[in-house]
């Protein structure tokens, strides 16, 4: 099994930053993808960011150039450094988690943009 704990979410003015984890326990594969996704009131879930083990990254165009995603493969931990904050970036962040076919979901996070 695999566990997932998120932290660093809160309330942020516009045009501030935020730092989000996610420390991943359990069975870990070395080959694996650590991601971001978000889901704001009456929307669907989206991916945000996401990191292989190897290093690729991929991002939601909304956010390039003011996220950034980042991991530490020692300690099967996943970051996102969120600058520029908008107002539409309010959501419940989850982190994920994705090896051998399988996905793995934290409890989420809340990230509040507002002034």
């Amino acid at each position: 099994q695999v566990q997932l704990v998120e932290s660093g979410g809160g309330l942020v003015q516009p045009g501030g930053s935020l730092r989000l984890s996610c420390a991943a326990s359990g069975s870990i594969s070395r080959s694996n993808a650590m991601g971001w996704h978000r889901q704001a009131p009456g929307k669907q879930r989206e991916l945000v960011a996401i990191i292989t083990s190897g290093g690729n990254k991929h991002y939601v165009d909304s956010v390039k150039g003011r996220f950034t995603i980042s991991r530490d493969n020692a300690k099967n931990t996943v970051y996102l450094q969120m600058n520029s904050l908008k107002p539409e970036d309010t959501a419940v962040y989850y982190c994920i988690l994705s090896q051998m076919g399988n996905d793995y979901w934290g409890q989420g996070t809340q990230v509040t943009v507002s002034s």
